[in-house]
């Protein structure tokens, strides 16, 4: 059964990135089409995958997590603008019938990502 999930860690806080906007985005020959956009739960994960195994196809997508909107909600004392605003993660499904997680960790001045399982 493919699908798409994500969840998303506040590093600078050590907790699940609560009532976070992530966007999901198809990408064909540079054409970019929103897919949906969801909120992270208490638990920093989506309620429901990103894409389930009738919506899974191969391909390009990008996840956009709004980051800099979560972080000027959650902590005091950061500057005008954010050093990171919106975290662009573009990646590939080259097999449909795969579970493909794509976590972020993030702090208002870092973030790393991986295919997780």
């Amino acid at each position: 059964m493919g699908k798409l999930t994500t969840h998303v860690l506040d590093t600078a806080h050590g907790c699940p990135a609560a009532n976070l906007n992530i966007e999901l985005w198809a990408i064909e020959q540079d054409q970019r089409t929103l897919l949906k956009t969801i909120s992270t739960n208490s638990d920093g994960r989506t309620d429901s995958p990103m894409l389930n195994e009738s919506e899974i196809k191969v391909g390009i997508y990008e996840l956009v997590f709004s980051i800099g909107d979560y972080f000027a909600e959650t902590s005091s004392n950061l500057v005008e603008p954010a050093f990171l605003d919106r975290v662009p993660i573009r990646f590939g499904i080259a097999d449909a019938a795969a579970h493909y997680h794509v976590p972020l960790l993030a702090s208002p001045w870092s973030y790393s990502t991986y295919r997780g399982s």
